[in-house]
């Protein structure tokens, strides 16, 4: 009898003991070098490869489809791990070993005199089912009118956008300087797979573009999760 207890009792230590380590893992940061390892892992490439293709895909209809011409791109990649367990005020970052996004900006010129033309292009292009460019006659005919009508017609805004997917351009009729499209930031000095910029082409820049067309176009293209592990395991 004095045996049997003795292994039910380790029986039950033995499950306590498993309990206990499997929610600390769920509740504990990642360390830097299981995170590595994960943005770095076959799965985490695939996703991020394809992601990529996506977004660039995205852009390049704008190029090849518009009138704008496409002057300088920069993708950004990042990849972080999730924090401890939040007991208060989680805002559920806590619940992933590692979430990756990524965003594309690509810049384009366009001559200023023929905005009416250049968003009447645009939203040609958007009105093609597949086309990849969201903005159509449909939803965004009021912009082409405002820029028709001589004088000034109400405040401008210059912006097409939707979720993860912005199109903005210089003022045509409020050059105020807080409103152009500005330099893209300095690419970071992080090292892949958990940071990693790429600009293209390298010695391409806004005010570059700016003098050679006249004014600049700026698309903002979001993948806020392409690739995500959550601390239980499960994708």
């Amino acid at each position: 009898m004095p045996g049997s207890r003795k292994t039910a009792w380790g029986a039950v230590a033995a499950i306590v003991v498993l309990a206990l380590s499997a929610c600390s893992s769920e509740h504990r940061a990642p360390s830097p070098e299981e995170v590595r390892e994960l943005a770095g892992s076959t799965d985490a490439v695939q996703a991020r490869q394809e992601a990529e293709k996506n977004l660039r895909d995205v852009v390049w209809a704008y190029a090849d489809r518009t009138p704008l011409t496409l002057g300088l791109l920069v993708v950004r990649d990042t990849c972080l791990g999730g924090p401890a367990k939040q007991w208060i005020d989680s805002n559920g970052d806590d619940l992933y070993k590692i979430r990756c996004s990524m965003q594309a900006t690509a810049y384009f010129g366009a001559d200023p005199k023929r905005i009416v033309s250049v968003l009447d292009g645009i939203l040609a292009a958007g009105d093609q089912t597949g086309s990849g460019i969201p903005f159509s006659h449909d939803a965004y005919q009021q912009f082409i009118a405002y820029y028709q009508k001589p004088g000034k017609q109400g405040a401008e805004v210059p912006q097409f956008s939707r979720p993860s997917h912005t199109l903005s351009w210089d003022p045509v009729r409020d050059p105020r300087p807080y409103l152009v499209v500005k330099e893209p930031d300095t690419c970071p000095t992080g090292k892949p797979p958990m940071t990693r910029c790429v600009r293209e082409p390298e010695s391409s820049t806004v005010a570059d573009i700016r003098k050679q067309h006249g004014m600049v176009f700026k698309l903002d293209l979001h993948t806020p999760e392409y690739y995500k592990v959550l601390k239980n395991g499960r994708l």
